[in-house]
């Protein structure tokens, strides 16, 4: 009995313990910096991008206008219009990859596709509808280039 006491307080005071620490301190001021609603949220607009309809280019030509998709990919992240990008893996419904633009409209979107080459050229589609998620989402560019050894 006297065991399953401190047990049973050895338990409790971890607990409060993890409680404490998990407390949620809201920061204002990145909420402002984030554009972030009360709930810590803001629009994005989310782009699936698809292979497109040009099955003639050359692989040279491919090769030149994917250069280019990447380069815009860097622009767009760099002046904060792009939160997140990357590759889908191999798969069999023509997915490509993703883009999350930091606008708010799918007009402010359809602007920044219409830069890249790769969807200009018609080797990739877009499908842009608007997404809320979390503000934090936009500090994942700067949290990146920390952590990536090697630029793409």
């Amino acid at each position: 009995m006297k065991n399953s006491f401190f047990l049973f307080a050895f338990l409790l005071i971890n607990a409060i313990g993890f409680a404490q620490e998990t407390e949620v301190k809201f920061d204002e001021n990145l909420a402002k910096s984030l554009n972030a609603d009360e709930y810590g949220m803001k629009k994005y607009v989310f782009c699936l991008l698809k292979s497109g309809t040009n099955k003639t280019a050359s692989k040279e030509e491919t090769k030149k206008l994917f250069e280019g998709h990447m380069a815009n990919i860097n622009k767009l992240a760099k002046e904060g219009k792009l939160a997140v990008a990357g590759p889908f893996m191999k798969n069999d419904r023509n997915y490509r990859g993703i883009y999350i633009f930091n606008v708010e409209t799918v007009d402010e979107a359809k602007a920044l596709v219409a830069t890249d080459p790769a969807i200009k050229a018609n080797l990739l589609e877009a499908e842009l509808t608007p997404w809320y998620s979390s503000a934090a989402l936009q500090e994942t560019v700067k949290i990146h280039e920390k952590i990536a050894k090697t630029k793409m």
